[in-house]
């Protein structure tokens, strides 16, 4: 008798070559993961931040943000979007006057959720939401926030990034109840909340989007230590980035500090008295800007506004009556920016001390590059070397651009807006809103590669790459 058999799922039919009946033949499918270099993680971010900036231009294009009838303009509301995106603070459009109070709503939120970061606050939405956050979305975190700064592995990343958005929001809203109290007796109540919430958002993101309604800006608390105080103080703590604070808490000891600590804190005090001595040399017999103060008050704004210039772009004076020295030496500063993982911009105060210890290291000559009694692996010194030359070409090409769009304005000036918008800083020497729709476009650029750039060029450069198989024959290269 012969056998029968049962059909099973992935069985199909087929006739045997002498035979006329069907015999089962088993198939088994083989599925293969599409690995998109479209969906890795440098690029993921680039994306994100894009519709970030693109949902942000329509919300400011809509009627109601702004005085007037009509529409916004399509390239003020781009500009602005990319501007609080970024957490730059240019503006074409003076942002008191021109934005309604809905629309300056909508730019602050803007700015809350450029500067604390996407990625941030989508881990966080994801924990309070129960979902689990995957092993690649760890790695990412571990990269933008520098979790192994605290010694933590992959599993301590999610408690890092709540840490992170707790602490933001905390340190923001301790901001704005000071500064509520201290605007209580300036405005009416309610103006007074509005503007102490704005500026403080403002302030600790290092966005340099002033709300006041005065002419003077910031200019009008030159002599508010209050506000000067807080205000610095929190563009300070935005600057510094998350994990350095908690190293410094919760060891309080200088010899105690990691590496990464050791070097931000002496390199951002030494940037901060750089640019005090900038102030002090070149301003002090300014009539525009320090001139007619008294010498504390001299010295005072000249801690604020190196603070200031070199993360967040609030300023007490006019950038256009500066000396030429100034703002030559302050765009340097601009260019460093504040610490990785934080909200500031720039190629970051990280890459220029890993920079600076391998040249003295080199100098001294050492075969590798340390500091503080620690060795900085090569690896790292490479890609610090890699940034800061792609940035300073970066720089250079806005230059160039703008001098071909805008060439009629100084050149000095066009440098100046250029490493500000890169830096993601938002100073202006005055000319931004005079620039033509190309000079602006550029701009709009600048800030976006100097928000993303550094951050996605360390992170592509951090993803372990193919090992080499073999190497040429070594050969030396006449140089100096």
């Amino acid at each position: 008798m012969r056998p029968t058999w049962t059909p099973k799922p992935g069985d199909r039919m087929v006739r045997h070559p002498r035979r006329e009946e069907l015999r089962p033949v088993t198939v088994t499918v083989e599925t293969r993961k599409v690995n998109s270099r479209a969906l890795t993680s440098p690029l993921i971010v680039i994306y994100v931040f894009a519709g970030l900036i693109a949902a942000a231009t329509l919300l400011l294009m809509l009627p109601f943000t702004h005085h007037g009838e009509g529409a916004t303009p399509f390239m003020t509301a781009l500009f602005t979007a990319t501007s609080a995106v970024t957490v730059t603070g240019l503006t074409v459009q003076d942002t008191p006057t021109y934005w309604t109070t809905g629309g300056q709503i909508i730019l602050a939120a803007i700015i809350f959720v450029g500067g604390l970061g996407f990625m941030s606050l989508a881990t966080f939405a994801l924990v309070v939401a129960g979902q689990r956050v995957t092993l690649s979305q760890r790695l990412l975190i571990r990269e933008s926030l520098g979790g192994d700064l605290l010694g933590m592995g992959h599993g301590g990343l999610v408690r890092l990034t709540v840490g992170i958005v707790i602490f933001a929001v905390g340190v923001q809203l301790l901001g704005f109840v000071i500064l509520a109290v201290r605007f209580w007796f300036l405005y009416p109540p309610e103006r007074a909340l509005t503007l102490a919430l704005f500026h403080s958002i403002s302030s600790f993101n290092n966005a340099g989007f002033v709300f006041f309604g005065e002419s003077a800006g910031m200019g009008a608390f030159q002599m508010d230590g209050t506000v000067i105080g807080v205000t610095a103080g929190m563009i300070f703590m935005g600057a510094i980035s998350y994990g350095v604070l908690m190293d410094v808490l919760l060891n309080r000891r200088f010899r105690l500090f990691g590496l990464t600590t050791k070097l931000v804190l002496t390199l951002t005090a030494a940037t901060i008295l750089i640019g005090f001595g900038i102030f002090m040399t070149f301003e002090y017999r300014n009539p525009q800007t320090l001139g007619p103060m008294p010498v504390s008050q001299k010295v005072t704004t000249s801690i604020f506004e190196s603070v200031s210039g070199r993360t967040a772009g609030f300023t007490t004076f006019d950038y256009s009556e500066t000396e030429h020295e100034t703002n030559f030496m302050i765009s340097g500063l601009m260019f460093i920016g504040g610490a990785s993982a934080s909200v500031a911009g720039g190629i970051k105060i990280n890459t220029l001390a890993v920079i600076l210890v391998a040249v003295v290291s080199t100098i001294r000559g050492r075969d590798s590059a340390s500091a503080f009694g620690r060795e900085i692996p090569s690896e790292q010194v490479r890609r610090a070397l890699v940034l800061g030359a792609i940035s300073t070409g970066i720089v250079f090409t806005i230059v160039v651009a703008l001098s071909i769009s805008d060439g009629d304005h100084d050149f000095l000036f066009l440098l100046f807006e250029s490493v500000s918008a890169f830096g993601t800083v938002g100073l202006s020497a005055g000319i931004t809103s005079f620039l033509s729709q190309w000079g602006q476009l550029i701009l709009v650029a600048a800030m976006f590669v100097g928000r993303l750039g550094p951050f996605t060029i360390g992170l592509a450069m951090a993803q372990k790459g193919s090992t080499d198989m073999y190497r040429f024959a070594r050969e030396r290269v006449t140089i100096g």
